[in-house]
């Protein structure tokens, strides 16, 4: 029997955030059962935790969602590392996951990573095929500030600006427009959209993933680190972003980010946030 445990992570309440299990010793389940386990949590993201290949980490970390295997993401680190810092594994650790090891820090309840990786822009997707996805009007997607963009640190995300919360409260996202946006922009993940309203270091936000079955995300560190990184790089300065998301569904998430930019570049991000332990038990397989 092989033990886990679910946290509600980017919350300081349990029912709050998004939530993940984590497998945290994975050594005796077979490679056709880690895909299956993860469908029948049926989360956003299921870790499944492995001995690191570099004796000097604290683990090597598999991340998958309900139908595939990913090589980053922000709340499956976040949740990851609060539950081995719980079982005793200290509060400084180094993760391997698929883009490579990760440091990560428990200080003081909040859990935080940092990552080093290059910003990668891969695509200005059309602005009404954006705007379909969401059921909007291309007139409610905000373009002075930038056009809609597919870019991430490991994870690519279309990142659309819309034009007030009034906007973002009526987003209805549309299967059919996303399947014609994953034609179009072939990505890691098929077309996952965050769209967001910002008032300085105030961002609110929600993610729609429909076609990696994730209808909509309650708490999305990996596109919060994309957003971070794309604004530095635009703006040519070091931010701070405290993104709210899924407060339409129920589920309140808090993100902290904060990146460094170097010559015009950001070069480091830094997501923080809270989790909280909501079960745990065993898989009888």
């Amino acid at each position: 029997m092989t033990d886990y445990r679910v946290y509600d992570v980017f919350t300081s309440e349990a029912f709050g955030g998004n939530p993940l299990a984590v497998i945290t010793d994975a050594r005796g389940l077979a490679e056709d059962q880690l895909q299956r386990i993860a469908r029948e949590f049926n989360f956003s993201e299921t870790t499944f935790v492995f001995p690191p290949e570099d004796p000097a980490h604290t683990a090597r970390v598999r991340i998958f969602t309900p139908t595939t295997e990913i090589p980053f993401a922000g709340h499956p680190l976040i949740g990851t590392a609060t539950a081995l810092h719980d079982l005793g594994r200290g509060s400084e650790l180094v993760l391997e996951v698929g883009v490579g090891p990760i440091p990560c820090a428990i200080e003081e309840g909040e859990a935080r990573f940092t990552t080093s990786r290059p910003l990668v822009v891969d695509a200005h997707p059309d602005l009404a095929d954006v705007a379909a996805c969401g059921g909007l009007l291309a007139g409610q997607i905000r373009t002075d500030r930038h056009l809609p963009v597919q870019a991430g640190l490991g994870l690519p995300f279309v990142l659309a600006e819309l034009t007030d919360a009034d906007a973002l409260a009526a987003i209805s996202p549309d299967a059919e427009a996303f399947r014609r946006g994953a034609a179009a922009y072939p990505a890691e993940l098929h077309f996952a959209v965050l769209y967001y309203v910002r008032d300085g270091a105030a961002v609110k936000a929600r993610m729609f993933a429909p076609l990696d079955n994730i209808i909509e995300d309650p708490a999305t560190g990996s596109a919060a680190a994309a957003l971070g990184a794309y604004l530095t790089q635009l703006e040519g300065q070091s931010l701070t972003l405290l993104i709210d998301q899924g407060v339409e569904m129920g589920r309140p998430s808090r993100i902290r980010v904060d990146t460094e930019v170097v010559d015009g570049l950001c070069r480091s991000v830094r997501i923080s946030g809270r989790a909280v332990k909501v079960m745990e038990g065993r898989l009888t397989l």
